[in-house]
């Protein structure tokens, strides 16, 4: 029987780290985030597309958007408090706002 060594754990392709980004979750190796890969995603982008936007080999597209949807409710639930903190900001800095 043949054996499968040097198989890619697929849990290797996204880290998570206290004082890194935020301590959210992001493709290993990158700066790219699980919940930006999401927002994509649920825009329309297949895994394919988002590969090609963002610079990601296929498997890692692919294990950011199974992370992303199995914990869809708390990555939506923290871009939707990132939102607001953006708000907050540029309501109290206009001119900080204007200059993104």
């Amino acid at each position: 029987m043949a054996t499968l060594e040097g198989l890619v754990d697929v849990g290797a392709l996204i880290e998570q780290r206290a004082g890194v980004r935020g301590g959210r979750p992001f493709v290993a190796g990158t700066g790219v985030s699980v919940g930006r890969v999401g927002v994509l995603y649920t825009g329309g982008l297949s895994a394919e597309a988002i590969a090609e936007e963002m610079r990601l080999s296929l498997a890692q597209a692919h294990a950011a958007v199974a992370v992303y949807l199995l914990n869809r409710d708390l990555i939506d639930a923290d871009l939707a408090a990132q939102d607001q903190e953006y708000e907050r900001v540029a309501a109290e800095w206009p001119s900080l706002a204007a200059r993104v």
